[in-house]
């Protein structure tokens, strides 16, 4: 089994002689917001947080994202939260990429390392720490949960990226996707996978459809399709795709190439 190297190298300043140009582009149906963006000079203060910081890489707004918030996350020794998440309707999913902390929840404590992914339901009480040595950053995905009649809400989940293997898409030894949560539990309205592709692995097709995706780059480096454009992104780098903004990728090694990968799924879509 490789050793799993996950980046977790945000942070620090630009350099004041750095050139301007950079592949950090907006446009109406994509964004890349590259690693060199993510800087102590973008982050952000969380209320009832102590010693912790927030890189806000993903946001509700008319003409981005549309369905969820993505943060990444950083806990100094002895920091964290009793009141971590302000929004009683708001469902989270957290994916650890260095260092190890604690989630308590419901009264319960769960240790969580690198590669360790939890999910927590909306309106569940829980609380974060970090109880080691060294700060610990993870990935803390928001969203509001879409309550269904007659359907009952999905349980807490708490795993480790080595207790699932990968799914190797049909046809292919090349790439595959390693699922926390069952995509055949309609319980869930979203999904945080990890997409792994091999050297010289393809999405051979331009896939379009109605998901959302936010994607970080969690290893390696690759040439992802997005809309008409071509675009070089490495590990660190964050891509969002509107829904139905054609994609496809070319993993042209040395290593792996994985993205984190939030989508939206399992609801009818709501009508003006």
């Amino acid at each position: 089994m490789q050793k799993t190297r996950l980046y977790a190298g945000m942070g620090g300043l630009p350099g004041q002689t750095e050139l301007l140009s950079s592949k950090a582009v907006f446009t109406e149906s994509y964004a890349v917001i590259p690693r060199t963006v993510m800087t102590d000079i973008v982050t952000s203060l969380l209320p009832h947080w102590n010693a912790a910081r927030a890189w806000i890489i993903a946001r509700p707004m008319t003409g981005f994202s549309e369905t969820f918030a993505q943060y990444i996350m950083e806990i100094e020794p002895g920091g964290g939260s009793d009141r971590p998440e302000p929004d009683p309707l708001a469902q989270t999913a957290l994916f650890v990429v260095d260092g190890e902390m604690t989630i308590t929840f419901e009264g319960r404590p769960q240790s969580l390392r690198t590669g360790s992914f939890a999910y927590l339901p909306a309106g569940s009480a829980w609380s974060v720490a970090n109880t080691g040595s060294r700060p610990v950053k993870f990935h803390w995905v928001r969203k509001r949960f879409k309550k269904v009649d007659g359907l009952e809400l999905p349980p807490a989940i708490f795993t480790r990226e080595d207790e699932h293997p990968v799914s190797l898409m049909p046809g292919t030894d090349a790439w595959g996707t390693t699922r926390f949560i069952d995509p055949a539990d309609v319980r869930y309205d979203m999904h945080l996978n990890i997409v792994t592709f091999e050297p010289g692995g393809t999405i051979p097709f331009m896939e379009t459809h109605v998901m959302e995706h936010g994607l970080y780059v969690l290893e390696g480096k690759a040439v992802y399709r997005l809309n008409r454009d071509w675009v070089e992104v490495e590990a660190g780098d964050f891509m969002w795709l509107r829904a139905f903004c054609p994609q496809a990728c070319y993993a042209g090694g040395p290593g792996r190439f994985r993205y984190l990968l939030y989508k939206d799924v399992n609801r009818h879509v709501d009508l003006w």
